[in-house]
């Protein structure tokens, strides 16, 4: 049976409000540029050089993580197009 998926507008806001809260402060000194992919119901995280790799990560640690979101340290958002980064206002 396939678990319940909240909508993906809850997700993003759930993820993100746990990344502001628990997350961001362990990891924005040392990690800038990598990913974080968390699991909004248990709030159980990992990071890694690509997206890929820290949602496999988390997904080794936590097989029932189904509302997965990914932010990227210092940057409000995952990629970007064109000249420069969207990275955080200091």
């Amino acid at each position: 049976m396939t678990p319940r998926r909240r909508p993906a507008k809850e997700t993003a806001r759930l993820g993100d409000e746990i990344y502001e809260r628990d997350i961001r402060p362990e990891v924005e000194a040392d990690h800038h540029g990598k990913y974080v992919s968390i699991d909004v119901d248990s709030g159980s995280w990992a990071v890694a050089d690509s997206i890929l790799v820290a949602a496999e990560r988390l997904r080794e640690q936590y097989p029932d993580a189904h509302d997965v979101w990914t932010v990227r340290v210092g940057f409000r958002a995952l990629h970007h197009f064109g000249g420069r980064p969207l990275r955080r206002a200091e």
